[in-house]
C-alpha cells in the first residue's frame, strides 16, 4: 500500500483567529476576519534605508499577518513571495512553561493549527533553492516533523540537526535535557546539496596537514591508511618497505588500499614509509587537493555553536545590563552556522518569531538582508529593536561582532584536537588528585600536565570586525479592520491602501484613481456609487483602461451603467464584495 501520511488533531476542521488582547480562538474557516489582508505601517527608521521594499524589515505583530502582507499586498510581493534563501521558524515550544516575555503553553491543537498557517506562509516565501529550519525540542518535535512531511512532502526533508543547548546538568527531572532539534527542509529536495554551502575549514583542521618529508607538493594528511577489520584476502598481500622488511596485515585484518592503489600511489612519490622507511605505508591526501569546505553534520555540539546560556550570560546581559535577560536567545554562533550553510551574502533571511533578534542581528553582520517579525510589543520595545539599534550603530560588542581563526600554538598528530588534549588534561589532573598515580612519581605527571597544557594552546587572530552601518526600517501590522456584530460584517473606515490591498492593486494615483492592476484602475469612494460618480471614473480613463469602483452602496442600475459605458468595469460594495473576492481566491 502506498499513501500520504497526514496529521489529525481536535477542531482541524475549523481555524484560528488570532486577536491581539485575547490570543488564539477557534473560528469557522470562512469568518470574514479571516479574509483581511492586514497592512504594514511604517514606525520608524534606524540607520540608512531607502524606503523601498528590500530595506532590512523589523515588523511588530503576528507572524501570519506580516508575512500573508509580505505575500499579498503587490508593493512587497515581488520583493519577498518566493525569494527567501533562508526561513529560520524558533517558535515557542509549548513546553507548558511561563517565561517572563511570553506564555508557552497553548492547547496541542492550537499550536498544531497555529504552525500550519505559517509553515504554508513560509512555502510560500522560501525561493526554489531556499531552505527552511524550524527550532523546536522534545514537545512538538516529532508532531512538527508530520506536519512539515505533509505540507512540503518527504522528499524535501534534509536532515535534522541536534544542537547541545545546554551543558550542564538538571537533577529536578526524569532525564536532563541538553539537545533541541532543528529541522531542515528544502523544496528542492536532495538538490539542494548542490546550493547550500560547506562549513569554512577551521585552522584546526588545517593545523592537522604535515609535511614531515618536505613533499614539494605541500602539506599533507593520511589518507587511505593502515588496516581494517573487514576486507577479502586479496587485500592481505604482501608489502615490502623501503628497509627491506615485508610486511602483512595482522591475522583477522586487511590494508585498506588495493595493491594497484598502492603501486599507483608509489609510483607517483605518495606514499610515505616513516622516516627510516621501517613503517606501515600512509598514502598522502594533500591539502589542496581537499575540497575547500568541510560537509555539515547533524550534531552540533556546544563548544562549536555556544548554548542558551551562552547566549544570555556573555550576550544580553551586556548589552542589557540590570534587565532580567530574555528566556531563551540562542546564541549567535548558532545562527551564524545555518546562516552561512544556507545562504550567500545579500541573500533574504526571514525570521517568523524574532524574540531577542538574534537571527536579524547575525544577518545583518554578515551582510545579507532580512525580516524579523516579533508579535510581543514589549519584547521589541525592550529587546529586539534596542540590540538592532546597536548592531547598526556599531556598538554591539558581542556574538560574531569578531571574527577570529583559531589556530593550535603548535601542531598536534592526525586525528587529535587541541580539545583532546584539553580533556587529557583534565583527565590527568582529577586521576592525580584521587590519588591513583601515586605509582608514577610526581614529578613524571607534573611534565606530563605541562606537556599536555602547552600542547592544547590556542591561538585567536581576529580576521573580521563588524564596525556597524546599513540599517532597517520598523514597521507595525495595522489592526484589523473587520469586526463582527452577530452576522453582520463591519467595516470601520474604507481607505484605499485598504481596498487596493484586499483586491491586490498597487497604489498608483492619478486623478480620481488610487491602485493600478494591469490595465484596471481603482477608484475607491467611502460614501455611496451613483451614475454621475460611475461615469466621472470613466471619463478618466484612457481607452484601453477598465476601472473597479469600491464604495459602502451602490446605487440600484449604477452597475449596470458603469459595465456599458466600459465593457469589463465593476462596481463592489465593501466589505461584502470584498469577502466574496476572498472566498474565490480561497
Amino acid at each position: 500500500m502506498s499513501g500520504r501520511l497526514s496529521l489529525s488533531w481536535v477542531h482541524q476542521d475549523r481555524a484560528l483567529f488570532c486577536d491581539e488582547k485575547a490570543g488564539y480562538s477557534w473560528v469557522d474557516r470562512d469568518d470574514p476576519r479571516l479574509a483581511e489582508v492586514r497592512l504594514l505601517a511604517e514606525t520608524g527608521r534606524v540607520g540608512e534605508v531607502t524606503g523601498g521594499p528590500r530595506d532590512n524589515l523589523l515588523i511588530q505583530g503576528d507572524c501570519r499577518d506580516a508575512l500573508r502582507a509580505l505575500t499579498r499586498i503587490p508593493e512587497w510581493a515581488p520583493a519577498y513571495r518566493g525569494a527567501a534563501k533562508l526561513v529560520y521558524l524558533d517558535p515557542p515550544f509549548n513546553t507548558g512553561q511561563t517565561f517572563a516575555q511570553y506564555d508557552d503553553g497553548l492547547d496541542h491543537s492550537i499550536w498544531l493549527a497555529m504552525m500550519r498557517e505559517r509553515l504554508l506562509l513560509a512555502r510560500e516565501l522560501l525561493a526554489p533553492d531556499g531552505s527552511l529550519w524550524v527550532h523546536l525540542d522534545d514537545a512538538e518535535s516529532a508532531y512538527c516533523k508530520v506536519l512539515l512531511d505533509e505540507i512540503f512532502g518527504r522528499s524535501c526533508f534534509i536532515g535534522t540537526v541536534v544542537w547541545e543547548k545546554d551543558r550542564g546538568r538538571r537533577n529536578d527531572t526524569d532525564l536532563s535535557s541538553a539537545h533541541d532539534y532543528i529541522h531542515v527542509y528544502a523544496p528542492a529536495g536532495p538538490g539542494w546539496r548542490t546550493v547550500r554551502n560547506l562549513l569554512p575549514r577551521t585552522a584546526l583542521v588545517d593545523g592537522r596537514y604535515r609535511n614531515p618529508d618536505g613533499d614539494p607538493r605541500g602539506p599533507w594528511l593520511q589518507g587511505d591508511n593502515g588496516t581494517a577489520k573487514s576486507g577479502t584476502e586479496r587485500n592481505r598481500f604482501a608489502v615490502e618497505l623501503p628497509s627491506g622488511r615485508v610486511v602483512r596485515p595482522p591475522a583477522g585484518s586487511y590494508w585498506r588500499f588495493s595493491p594497484a592503489t598502492l603501486a599507483s600511489a608509489r609510483a607517483d612519490g605518495r606514499v610515505w614509509f616513516g622516516r627510516g622507511g621501517d613503517s606501515l605505508p600512509v598514502i598522502k591526501r594533500y591539502r589542496h587537493e581537499v575540497q575547500a569546505g568541510l560537509v555539515p553534520r547533524t550534531w552540533w555540539p556546544a563548544d562549536e555553536v555556544g548554548t542558551n546560556q551562552d547566549a544570555k550570560r556573555d550576550h544580553l546581559r551586556r548589552l542589557f545590563p540590570g534587565t532580567e535577560p530574555f528566556a531563551t536567545p540562542k546564541p549567535e554562533p548558532l545562527l551564524r552556522r545555518i546562516i552561512e550553510i544556507a545562504t550567500h551574502p545579500g541573500d533574504l533571511v526571514v525570521d517568523g518569531f524574532a524574540g531577542s533578534g538574534t537571527t536579524a542581528a547575525v544577518a545583518h553582520k554578515l551582510g545579507r538582508r532580512w525580516v524579523a517579525v516579533e508579535r510581543s510589543a514589549a519584547t521589541v520595545a525592550g529587546f529586539t529593536l534596542p540590540r538592532l539599534r546597536m548592531v547598526v550603530d556599531g556598538t554591539d560588542p558581542g556574538g560574531v561582532t569578531r571574527d577570529t581563526v583559531a589556530t593550535p600554538v603548535e601542531p598536534l598528530p592526525d586525528g587529535i584536537a587541541a580539545s583532546d588534549v584539553a580533556a587529557a588534561r583534565r583527565t590527568v589532573a582529577a586521576l592525580a588528585g584521587a590519588g591513583l598515580l601515586a605509582d608514577v612519581g610526581d614529578e613524571a605527571v607534573g611534565t606530563l600536565q605541562r606537556r599536555l597544557s602547552a600542547a592544547s594552546k590556542i591561538d585567536h587572530t581576529v580576521v573580521r570586525e563588524w564596525r556597524g552601518g546599513s540599517g532597517f526600517r520598523t514597521l507595525a501590522v495595522s489592526p484589523a479592520r473587520y469586526e463582527l456584530a452577530g452576522d453582520r460584517v463591519l467595516l470601520e473606515r474604507l481607505s484605499p491602501e485598504f481596498v487596493a490591498a484586499q483586491l491586490g492593486f498597487r497604489i498608483a494615483p492619478r486623478g480620481p484613481f488610487t491602485g493600478v492592476r494591469g490595465r484596471t484602475r481603482l477608484a475607491v469612494a467611502d460614501g455611496v456609487i451613483d451614475d454621475r460618480l460611475a461615469a466621472a471614473a470613466v471619463a478618466a480613463l484612457h481607452p484601453d483602461e477598465t476601472v473597479t469602483i469600491v464604495g459602502r452602496a451602490v446605487l440600484p442600475g449604477t452597475a449596470a451603467l458603469l459595465r456599458g459605458l466600459r465593457p469589463g468595469s465593476r462596481a463592489l460594495k465593501a466589505p461584502d464584495d470584498l469577502l466574496r473576492h476572498h472566498r474565490v481566491l480561497r
